[in-house]
C-alpha cells in the first residue's frame, strides 16, 4: 500500500491527530479510510463488509470522544478495522488475522484504545456499563460508549444491560445501535421488523409535513428548522422500546453523514445519564460489490478489488459444513419430524439449502443462543427431531439451557458442533476448544468424535437415532477428502474400531487427528484406534487394547484438561487397570490467530509433533532402559 495514495490518513497516527482535522478533511479522510480497507483487506482476507459500513461511524467517535480516556466499546469486534487503523497500527494491517499479527477482534493486549475484548456478540452494554459505573465510583469524567449491531439486539444479554443501565441515571454512558439490517445472516424475528419500521422514515415524513405547513408562512423559521432537522430528528420520534429502558432516545440519522454524526455525538456528550444513539449504515459501503453481497464479502479471502471474489479454478474439497449441509438435507426428507435450527448462522452453518427446500422446518432465532437450545427442548417435548447447528464456541453461551432444559430432561436434541477444534484466523475466541469436556461431564450426553467427512455423515445419522441428547463435534472446513455415501446408515452407537495394527503402544485417536497419528504410527510401529466416540468410551475396545499394549497415548483437538483423554485415564482407573498414557491435545493456554496447520504444529498435533512426543516419553526412554 503505497502512502502518496492516502494522504490525510497517513498523518493520522492517533486519534488526536484526526481531532485537529477540519469537517471537510474528515470526509477526505473517511474516503481515504475506506479505500484503505479494501486494499488491506484484499490481500490479507479478513472481514469487510462490516468494516466498510462503519467508516463514518468511527471516524465521529473518535472526533468527538476523547479516546482512549474515553471508552469504546464494540460489540463483536470484527467492524473494527477503521479503528484499529486510527489507532496507531495501520502499518500492521498487512499482519491481520495472521500469526503473531494483528487480531481481527479487539484485544486489550493489542492496545490501549482496544478497551474490551469481544468477539461474542451482544456483551457491548454490559461492559460500558460497568466502566461508566467504575468511572462514577473512582469520580473520573469520562464517557462509556457501546456500538452494537441489530443482529446483536436480538440477544437476551443486552436487554438485561439495557434495563440495568436504564436506572444509572449519573453515569455516561451512550449506546450507538448501528442499525445496518444485517448481523452476518439477515436478522430475524420482531425486534428486526419494529426497527425496519422504525427507520422507515414514516414517522420524519409526517413530522415533517407538519412542521412544513406549520413553519412555512414564518420563512426565518423554516429555513432555521430545515438546517437543524438532522440533529433534532430525535425530538420527532414518539416514545420508544428503549425510552421504556429509561434512555433518552436520538435517531435514526444517517450513519455515513458525518454532518450528521458529529453534531449530534457533540451534543450528547454533553448530556448525563443513559442516551441511545439510533444510526442507519449499509454495510459494504462504498464498494459496490459488497454493498450487492454484504454475506459473500462478509469475511472473504484474498481477492483483487477490481475484479471482486472470483470461484477457484479448481473445485474446493467437500466441507464438513457442507457435508452436514447435505445430511440435514437428506434426513429431513427421510424423516418429516426433524427441525433445523440456527442461532444467527445459516451461511456458517451450511443451511442455506435446508432453508430452500424445507421453510417450514427451518428457524433462525437470531443471535439467542440460549433461546434456541430451550426451543429445540421444547419442539423436542412435542416428538419432534430438532437438530440445532452452531459453532462449538457459541454453544457455551447456552450451557445452562444444554444441562437443565435438555440433558436433564433427557431429550433426543442432535446438536451439530461446527468449528470444532482450532478455527485459524479467528484465534481464541472462536476456537471450539472445550466442548468435549463441557460435555462428557454432563449425565444424559453422548459426544462423537468422526475422524473424516464420510464419518461425519454416518455419525450425524448415529446421533439422530438417539432418544437422548447427541453431540457430533467436527472441525472447520474440510478433511481428507473421504468422500460420504449417499445413503443414510449410521455407525454403531459408542463403538471405536482399531485402524492399524502394531506393537508395544497404541495410539487412541478421537476425531480428524486420526489421520496424523496414523502417519506417526507408521514411523513407530503403533497402533491406532480410531475411538470415535468421547462419550460412551468404548471401554470393551479400551480395555482389549490397553492390555494387550505397554503404554497409550491419545490424542484429540481439544482441550487437554478433562478431555477424551481424561476420560481414558478414568475408565482405566475404573478397571484396576494401571497403564502409562500420553494425553496429546490442545495445551491449558488461549490459542490466538493463525494458520490452523501451523497452529496444530505448535501445539504439537501434526503427525511429526505425535511422533515426537512419543518418542521422548516412551520410545527414548525405554531404549535409554
Amino acid at each position: 500500500m503505497q502512502s502518496t495514495s492516502y494522504p490525510l490518513l497517513q498523518k493520522v497516527n492517533d486519534p488526536a491527530d484526526l481531532r485537529r482535522l477540519t469537517r471537510s478533511e474528515l470526509k477526505q479522510l473517511s474516503d481515504e479510510l475506506r479505500a484503505y480497507v479494501i486494499d488491506s483487506v484484499s490481500k490479507t482476507g479478513g472481514h469487510l463488509s462490516s468494516n466498510l459500513g462503519t467508516v463514518e461511524l468511527t471516524v465521529a467517535l473518535h472526533a468527538v470522544f476523547n479516546t482512549p480516556q474515553d471508552r469504546l466499546v464494540w460489540d463483536v469486534g470484527h467492524q473494527t478495522y477503521p479503528h484499529k487503523i486510527l489507532t496507531g497500527r495501520r502499518d500492521r494491517m498487512a499482519s491481520l488475522r495472521q500469526l503473531g499479527g494483528l487480531s481481527g477482534f479487539p484485544q486489550r493486549a493489542e492496545s490501549e484504545y482496544d478497551t474490551f475484548g469481544t468477539a461474542h456478540s451482544s456483551t457491548s452494554i454490559s461492559a460500558a456499563l460497568g466502566m461508566a459505573i467504575a468511572a462514577r465510583q473512582k469520580g473520573e469524567d469520562r464517557h462509556a460508549v457501546a456500538i452494537i449491531g441489530d443482529g446483536a439486539m436480538s440477544a437476551g444479554m443486552a436487554f438485561e444491560a439495557l434495563n440495568n443501565a436504564g436506572v444509572q441515571h449519573d453515569c455516561k454512558l451512550l449506546v450507538v445501535l448501528n442499525d445496518n439490517d444485517m448481523s452476518i445472516s439477515p436478522p430475524v424475528g420482531a425486534l428486526n421488523r419494529y426497527l425496519a419500521q422504525l427507520m422507515s422514515g414514516q414517522f420524519y415524513a409526517a413530522a415533517k409535513e407538519v412542521g412544513k405547513s406549520v413553519l412555512k408562512p414564518l420563512p426565518p423559521l423554516f429555513e432555521l428548522a430545515k438546517r437543524l432537522e438532522e440533529q433534532a430528528k430525535g425530538m420527532v420520534v414518539p416514545a420508544t422500546l428503549f425510552e421504556k429502558f429509561g434512555f433518552n432516545y436520538v435517531g435514526p440519522i444517517d450513519g455515513h453523514d458525518l454532518d450528521s454524526l458529529i453534531p449530534t455525538l457533540e451534543n450528547l456528550r454533553h448530556l448525563r445519564g443513559p442516551q441511545f444513539l439510533h444510526v442507519v449504515t449499509k454495510k459494504g459501503q462504498g464498494y459496490k460489490l459488497a454493498e450487492a453481497d454484504p454475506v459473500a464479502y462478509h469475511g472473504p479471502g484474498k481477492f483483487d478489488p477490481a475484479v471482486g471474489l472470483q470461484k477457484p479454478s479448481t473445485p474446493p474439497k467437500t466441507t464438513f459444513t457442507q457435508v452436514f449441509g447435505q445430511w440435514l438435507c437428506d434426513m429431513a426428507a427421510a424423516d418429516a419430524r426433524l427441525v433445523g435450527i440456527t442461532p444467527a448462522m445459516r451461511e456458517g452453518s451450511g443451511m442455506v439449502e435446508f432453508e430452500k427446500r424445507f421453510p417450514g422446518r427451518y428457524h433462525d432465532v437470531g443471535i439467542a443462543e440460549q433461546h434456541a437450545v430451550t426451543f429445540a427442548a421444547g419442539l423436542a417435548c412435542e416428538g419432534l427431531k430438532p437438530v440445532v447447528a452452531i459453532y462449538s464456541t457459541f454453544l457455551q453461551r447456552a450451557y445452562d439451557q444444554l444441562i437443565h432444559d435438555v440433558a436433564l430432561q433427557n431429550l433426543p436434541v442432535v446438536f451439530a458442533l461446527d468449528r470444532a477444534g482450532l478455527v485459524g484466523a479467528d484465534g481464541a475466541t472462536h476456537a471450539g476448544a472445550y466442548d468435549i469436556p463441557f460435555l462428557r461431564c454432563i449425565p444424559q450426553v453422548s459426544v462423537a468424535c468422526p475422524a473424516d467427512e464420510a464419518e461425519c455423515r454416518q455419525l450425524l445419522t448415529t446421533a439422530y437415532q438417539q432418544n437422548h441428547p447427541v453431540a457430533v463435534r467436527y472441525p472447520r472446513g474440510a478433511g481428507v477428502g473421504k468422500v460420504p455415501a449417499s445413503d443414510l446408515q449410521p455407525l454403531p452407537f459408542g463403538k471405536g474400531e482399531i485402524r492399524r495394527q502394531g506393537q508395544r503402544i497404541a495410539i487412541l485417536a478421537f476425531g480428524t487427528l486420526l489421520y496424523p497419528a496414523l502417519e506417526a504410527a507408521e514411523a513407530l510401529g503403533a497402533t491406532v484406534v480410531n475411538m470415535r466416540w468421547a462419550k460412551p468410551l468404548d471401554t470393551e475396545l479400551l480395555l482389549q487394547v490397553a492390555h494387550s499394549h505397554e503404554a497409550l497415548v491419545t490424542v484429540e483437538e481439544g482441550a487437554v484438561m478433562g478431555g477424551a483423554g481424561s476420560a481414558v485415564l478414568e475408565a482405566l482407573q475404573a478397571a484396576a487397570l494401571v497403564r502409562p498414557v500420553l494425553q496429546l491435545g490442545l495445551r491449558d493456554e488461549f490459542i490466538e490467530h493463525g494458520d490452523p496447520a501451523k497452529l496444530l504444529s505448535l501445539q504439537g498435533l501434526d503427525a511429526a509433533g505425535i511422533r515426537q512426543a512419543i518418542e521422548r516419553r516412551y520410545v527414548l526412554q525405554g531404549d535409554q532402559d
